[in-house]
């Protein structure tokens, strides 16, 4: 059974991150992507926790933890939280919001990180040029405007399939598990007047600082402005390295689950001090 515990944030009044620590070995940190939460690594951990110590935390204002009240960085979060629970140098791994902040984390917190994997991002310093990202961009402004969860929920949708699909080409369990989490964590923010999150700064003129190994995971079906910020900063740093999940788009761990843990695998064996699964 999973276990999920709470962490109350340092000066941050009643703030709360929740979070799942499953397994023992090399940790590893699952980042879960904008809107979502930690349920959407579902078909990682058990694989991944025969070998490894796996840490889902639900980022601020997302799944179970509480709404910001007041200014806060999710990497300064996630970092009181591995400190918390005295990880070590971890592996941080995260797709979209949860890619950058991966990176953001190598960039303030360099002692806490030991590896990267990124899929649909490059830093928290996006840059959207391709029309159908532009699109979608423009759609969540008008939901947002109109003040329509729904319409909002739906655009973010979108990015599960990418430009070149529609929704209902895409496994119709992984369209139901995100809409699922996009719903609820949409319902937190329901009347909320402000956006407290502080930006991180220079973090494409910093990523050349990142000294640890980066593999960028690709959906061959994701929008170009998504892949082509995580080759940016693969071809920024000193030790940085692709490979594509074929068959999907923005969330490849979902849609092609098995393909990912292969990955994701062979990269943790690939790291200094590795902890090898036998055969």
């Amino acid at each position: 059974m999973t276990v999920v515990s709470e962490f109350l944030l340092p000066d941050a009044g009643e703030a709360r991150l929740a979070y799942c620590d499953t397994g023992s070995g090399t940790p590893l940190v699952l980042l879960h992507g904008g809107f979502l939460d930690r349920s959407m690594w579902d078909d990682q951990v058990s694989f991944l926790a025969k070998d490894h110590r796996v840490i889902t935390p639900d980022a601020r204002g997302h799944g179970a933890s509480t709404v910001a009240q007041g200014p806060f960085r999710h990497t300064d979060d996630l970092a009181a939280l591995l400190r918390h629970l005295d990880t070590g140098p971890a592996v941080l791994a995260g797709v979209s919001m949860g890619a950058a902040l991966a990176v953001d984390t190598a960039l303030e917190h360099p002692e806490l990180v030991r590896a990267l994997v990124i899929s649909g991002a490059g830093t928290s310093e996006p840059e959207f040029r391709d029309a159908w990202a532009l699109s979608i961009k423009a759609e969540q402004a008008r939901a947002l405007a109109a003040a329509d969860a729904g319409r909002y929920v739906e655009a973010l949708l979108q990015c599960a399939a990418g430009p070149r699909r529609s929704l209902d080409d895409v496994d119709q369990d992984v369209v139901r598990r995100l809409r699922e989490m996009t719903v609820r964590t949409v319902a937190k923010h329901a009347g909320a007047t402000r956006d407290w999150q502080v930006p991180v700064a220079d973090t494409w003129a910093r990523a050349s600082r990142i000294a640890v190994p980066v593999l960028a995971v690709h959906g061959d079906l994701d929008a170009d402005d998504h892949i082509g910020m995580a080759e940016r900063l693969i071809r920024a740093v000193a030790d940085g390295r692709a490979v594509t999940v074929e068959g999907a788009a923005h969330y490849p761990g979902m849609e092609r689950p098995d393909a990912f843990n292969e990955i994701l695998a062979a990269f943790l064996g690939t790291l200094p001090g590795a902890d090898r699964r036998p055969g």
